[in-house]
């Protein structure tokens, strides 16, 4: 029975690919026995082409290509599922997860852990921007979800076969894989390590990619934002009856006049930003629940080699 399985998705990562399998093969031959899972999700460059003269020489390298881009949480899924090993790495192709700190991973799985995840000490690789939003949504994240998720702990880690399977079984449409990875359970230790640049080729990741998907993460572990503007509008119901009382009051005692056209347009403005903003929360939460009715999978394979 083979005793890792490395699911590595893989989007437009032509470049990589060689860098990749390389570096892997230095570090995982004679440890363990291994299989590669690439999971090409919808590249439109020549990546999928580059595997599969690898899978020709090694049949131990697998390909599932996705039908489209699906993202790489789908991608992540769909690996997770093909997975035959007793553990499963998840691991990106760019190289700045090391790839020498899978053998640690699987020692660990050996002493009995089924969720060891690498816990980033050292970010530098990253722009400064990208480590305080990151810094900044972990202790949101944290602060809010039912279920927290360990600080600078991403995708890169090794789950046993039974925790593998435990998260791929999960129904979400809508998946934010850290948060599914806390929610499981397991028992689960660090290895902390530096994060490295690129080995090659771009980042995939825009700052508007990266927003959205935060607020898919927060909107997926919890129903607080929604509970907040719960107290906030009655926070602000109980300063509006306060405000008119105290109007009324001077109005009845001295006489003064009712405040004219700029209290009552700032007042308007404000209370219409309130509800715009209440809406636009709802609206993530109906969007998400609009995303799981319709049932449709989170992935759709076009092609498999190796299996």
């Amino acid at each position: 029975m083979t005793q890792l399985s490395l699911v590595v998705p893989m989007y437009n990562e032509q470049e990589m690919v060689p860098l990749f399998f390389a570096r892997a093969e230095e570090v995982l031959r004679g440890h363990f026995s291994y299989e590669y899972i690439f999971v090409n999700d919808g590249s439109n460059d020549a990546t999928l082409n580059t595997l599969k003269k690898l899978a020709r020489q090694c049949p131990y390298v697998k390909i599932i290509s996705l039908s489209r881009n699906f993202g790489k949480e789908a991608a992540v899924t769909a690996g997770l599922e093909a997975a035959a090993g007793q553990a499963v790495v998840i691991l990106d192709a760019d190289l700045q997860d090391p790839v020498e700190l899978v053998p640690v991973f699987w020692e660990k799985f050996r002493e009995g852990y089924e969720n060891v995840y690498g816990q980033r000490i050292d970010r530098s690789a990253d722009s400064f921007f990208k480590r305080f939003t990151a810094q900044a949504f972990y202790k949101v994240y944290n602060k809010v979800a039912d279920f927290p998720m360990p600080y600078n702990a991403g995708d890169f880690r090794l789950l046993s076969r039974r925790a593998a399977q435990a998260v791929a079984a999960l129904p979400e449409r809508e998946r934010f894989m850290k948060g599914l990875f806390s929610w499981v359970g397991f028992n689960s230790v660090a290895v902390p390590y530096c994060r490295r640049p690129r080995a090659a080729g771009r980042g995939k990741w825009s700052y508007w990619r990266l927003w959205n998907f935060a607020l898919s993460g927060l909107t997926s572990a919890t129903s607080w934002p929604l509970k907040l503007w719960t107290y906030a509008g009655m926070a602000v119901a109980l300063f509006a009856f306060i405000f008119a009382a105290w109007i009324a009051y001077k109005k009845l005692v001295w006489g003064n006049p009712v405040s004219g056209y700029a209290s009552l347009m700032v007042t308007i403005l404000f209370f219409s930003g309130v509800q715009l903003i209440t809406l636009g929360v709802i609206g993530e939460y109906l969007s998400r629940i609009f995303t799981e009715v319709k049932r449709r999978p989170a992935y759709l394979v076009d092609e498999k080699v190796n299996f």
